[in-house]
């Protein structure tokens, strides 16, 4: 699933060639992939906007169009392409957007992807927007906010960190490097982190995600950016995905487990569980 460096990648790249761009015409092949509103009124509120801007908040893109938001989830396999008018449509793109000169094709394997059409002064007011938890860099995010969220929380930290209403745009692949760099094992209770591994965790957030940013973002599996635009962050991974390897700073076997169904890596020298 494209993570926070990923969408960010997909905002710049969307961003150098749709703002001034009118939308003439929007065809929903798969209804679906609009949540809200209907799909008449999704293509009523779009045709004849310009896009002004392309914005982020965690994991969800945001097409400025004026009076309101289209929200982009990618999910699982989302991605967007520019194609001629002339091209065939392929049986995974969902939902066209007619530019005039070109198209911008959404195109979606697993069906996952969600869009959203909102008003501005209700962006923050309604789902999904309204769930979300402070952006890694927000200055709100402190060590007493991550205790006011933790504190009553037993469950493992690598759980938690991928808890969108307490830090957006973290997912597996970066929560285990952010905890493999802040030496905190996974299955750590959130209730016995010391004030010491909060500030790692904010900090490790930010520096990885910083990177994986430059980076254009992870590549893995089926996830590539606009027009497929390769990441380079997997060339960097330090624990994710090298349980047949070992630990690049003490040269311990790298464990694989589960934590909350999800595959987690790490190393049981380096991250040693609380005692």
């Amino acid at each position: 699933m494209p993570e926070l460096p990923e969408v960010e990648t997909v905002r710049r790249s969307l961003k150098l060639r749709l703002v001034g761009k009118k939308v003439y015409g929007v065809k929903v092949i798969y209804p679906n992939i609009i949540a809200y509103p209907s799909v008449s009124e999704f293509i009523k509120g779009i045709c004849g906007k310009e896009i002004r801007d392309i914005e982020r908040r965690g994991k969800f893109l945001m097409f400025d169009m004026g009076d309101s938001y289209l929200l982009s989830h990618l999910r699982m396999e989302g991605k967007y392409f520019f194609k001629n008018h002339d091209e065939v449509i392929n049986k995974h793109e969902h939902v066209i957007f007619d530019l005039g000169d070109i198209e911008l094709r959404y195109m979606d394997t697993r069906k996952f992807g969600r869009m959203y059409l909102i008003r501005k002064d209700m962006i923050n007011k309604m789902k999904p927007i309204s769930e979300l938890g402070l952006e890694p860099w927000d200055r709100k995010l402190t060590i007493s906010y991550l205790k006011d969220k933790y504190k009553n929380k037993k469950l493992p930290i690598k759980s938690v960190i991928l808890d969108q209403s307490i830090i957006v745009g973290i997912g597996n692949i970066y929560a285990d490097e952010i905890l493999f760099l802040a030496k905190i094992n996974p299955i750590t209770k959130c209730c016995d982190l010391s004030d010491d591994d909060l500030k790692k965790i904010i900090k490790y957030t930010r520096e990885v995600l910083d990177k994986a940013i430059k980076l254009g973002g992870t590549t893995i599996r089926s996830y590539t950016s606009v027009d497929g635009v390769h990441g380079r962050f997997q060339n960097e991974l330090s624990i994710h995905g090298k349980d047949k390897g070992n630990c690049p700073k003490c040269g311990s076997e790298i464990i694989k487990i589960k934590v909350g169904g999800r595959g987690t890596y790490y190393c049981p020298k380096c991250q040693k569980e609380k005692v």
